[in-house]
């Protein structure tokens, strides 16, 4: 008789997972509830809201919930892609508060206030710094979703921001996003930060930090395709009182195109064109970008004089810069010949060039002689810069050295002056 054997079966101990070791139900809804309750009690009293704020971070978890927190704080609410506030709220719940960015007034003053409730919680909680910089480059990508007072109110928030170092300049290029820009909305809100910004830190502050944030060069991306002429870019500023931005992207530009100009002029000379060849180049170029020959005649000085290895005995070097700048004369006459202005700007830039490279400080009088002779720089100039418009680097010098060609010029002037009396 066979007797039916019993198969084996695992089995084991029932684990009982400890509550310490269970994963938390990730709940933005109810850290929301937590954070509006506490906003609530608090009431107007901005004070004790940063208090609230401040104690809460002990017991809700900011790390966690930083970006429902941050929607509250600026819209009221948690924010649904788009920019709508997700109503989403247990029965007799608010889900949604009016202390925040957009339940204040539009007045630059009350903004104040709630960006230095910001400022005091990043303070105490510093990891909510990144994280608020990303929840700025994410709300101002929702502007299309607000009403015009909240996007008045949070462009002037924003400038508060980053013109008090809380959060940097480029989370403004979140606004080239393509729905923001076709609209004209990312240029308007753009203005209103730039204005808020200068009116808080000053116009240099407000052109330096574009610059240093990478932003000056992405300026136009800001304005709907159709709308990126000059013309139209540097109306629109203006219109909106802010004629140190079109200044300022002016002058940025002209310094890519003297960079370019000095990049033609450095490849021309090393492949050993003529002096007249290269002249033609350069006027035709400055012509193009319609740069004026007193902004770029020190660049051809110096690019001209960086062509060489200087010699480094003193007494050499007078001799070597006169052969050189005879041989590079019809170069700058092509952009002085019709403007004293250019002849000045070159004279100023010699003067300094000599003072800054001590070897050539006792050649300074000499190469002004030379190009005298040789039709760059003329009589006229000359005295303008000796008796008010040289620069004050080496000045004591320079002029010592230049007083006897003065004195000559003067009295060649007069006796001239004299002869046509007695004609």
């Amino acid at each position: 008789m066979s007797s039916k054997i019993e198969k084996p079966t695992l089995t084991g101990a029932r684990i009982k997972t400890r509550k310490r070791d269970e994963k938390e139900k990730f709940d933005p809804f109810g850290f929301r509830d937590a954070i509006i309750q506490g906003l609530n009690e608090a009431g107007t009293d901005l004070e004790a809201v940063s208090k609230f704020l401040d104690t809460a971070g002990s017991k809700l978890d900011y790390r966690r919930y930083g970006e429902a927190l941050f929607d509250t704080l600026i819209a009221g609410g948690c924010l649904a892609p788009g920019g709508s506030i997700v109503q989403d709220a247990q029965p007799g719940k608010p889900y949604k508060t009016e202390l925040c960015v957009f339940g204040a007034n539009e007045a630059v003053d009350s903004i104040r206030k709630y960006e230095q409730v910001l400022v005091k919680l990043i303070r105490r909680y510093k990891y909510l710094e990144k994280m608020l910089e990303e929840e700025m480059k994410k709300v101002l990508v929702f502007l299309k979703g607000f009403s015009e007072s909240e996007r008045i109110k949070l462009a002037r928030f924003t400038a508060l921001l980053i013109a008090n170092g809380t959060t940097p300049a480029t989370i403004l290029a979140s606004l080239t996003n393509e729905h923001l820009v076709k609209d004209g909305l990312a240029v308007e809100f753009l203005a209103e930060v730039f204005n808020v910004w200068k009116a808080e830190k000053g116009s240099q502050n407000l052109t330096t930090s574009l610059k240093k944030a990478g932003l000056d060069q992405i300026l136009p991306d800001f304005f709907p395709p159709n709308k990126r002429s000059e013309e139209y870019y540097a109306s629109f500023f203006t219109e909106k009182g802010l004629k140190e931005i079109v200044k300022f992207q002016k002058a940025q530009q002209s310094h890519s195109l003297k960079r370019e100009l000095q990049k033609v002029l450095e490849e021309d000379i090393q492949e050993e064109k003529s002096a007249k060849d290269i002249a033609g180049t350069l006027r035709e170029t400055i012509e193009k970008h319609a740069l004026q020959g007193h902004e770029v005649i020190p660049l051809i000085f110096n690019t001209i004089m960086s062509a060489v290895e200087w010699n480094k005995k003193e007494e050499l070097v007078a001799s070597q810069a006169l052969q050189h700048l005879k041989q590079w004369a019809p170069v700058f006459q092509e952009f002085t010949g019709e403007s004293p202005k250019a002849e000045l700007s070159l004279l100023i830039r010699i003067q300094e060039y000599c003072f800054e490279n001590i070897a050539f400080m006792k050649a300074f009088q000499k190469i002004i002689l030379l190009l005298y002779k040789t039709d760059v720089i003329s009589e006229e100039v000359i005295l303008k810069w000796y008796k008010e418009s040289h620069s004050q680097k080496g000045k004591s010098v320079f002029l010592e050295q230049m007083k006897k060609f003065v004195d000559w010029l003067q009295n060649a002037e007069t006796e001239s002056e004299s002869g046509e009396d007695e004609e």
